[in-house]
């Protein structure tokens, strides 16, 4: 399980690389065509602005399997650790929700803007918000894999 969550892991960095790259060259030579040369290619725009949005995701979903996000841990680090252990699955659990949420919504706008054409691409603008969902799902199952570690340490008795 865990080199499956590996290879995901890679897959998705894999992909944010490859989605800042096309970024940085798409906007570069957009400028350069701008200023250089008095003309532009119109759909860099709305693809840099589709793919800044899947990057974002992407990257939270890195910084979440990474434990990189905020953390406030003034409360935490004053509990025992079957303490940090029960309150780590409540707010686990509401994360879990708050996951749910964003894959419903996500959803929702994504079946809502499919038959939505961006003007100059064409592209729909449902993929904007098929990001927040695929983010929702796969943060969401690392959150269920955190809560059935935590729950598998306080019903075997291994935090004090």
């Amino acid at each position: 399980m865990k080199s499956f969550a590996l290879l995901v892991g890679k897959a998705i960095e894999a992909l944010v690389v490859i989605i800042l790259a096309t970024m940085s060259v798409l906007v570069f030579l957009n400028v350069v065509l701008r200023y250089g040369f008095n003309s532009s290619i119109n759909v860099t725009e709305e693809v840099s602005r589709y793919m800044f949005v899947w990057l974002a995701f992407l990257g939270a979903i890195l910084a979440f399997s990474e434990n990189q996000h905020v953390n406030v841990t003034i409360l935490t680090q004053k509990l025992s650790e079957k303490g940090q252990n029960i309150l780590g699955i409540v707010t686990d659990s509401a994360m879990l929700f708050c996951c749910y949420l964003i894959l419903d919504g996500g959803w929702q706008q994504f079946e809502l803007n499919l038959s939505n054409l961006a003007p100059i691409s064409g592209l729909p603008q449902g993929i904007t918000y098929l990001a927040a969902t695929v983010a929702g799902a796969l943060i969401g199952v690392l959150i269920i894999a955190r809560l059935v570690a935590r729950i598998g340490i306080l019903v075997k008795g291994e935090a004090k």
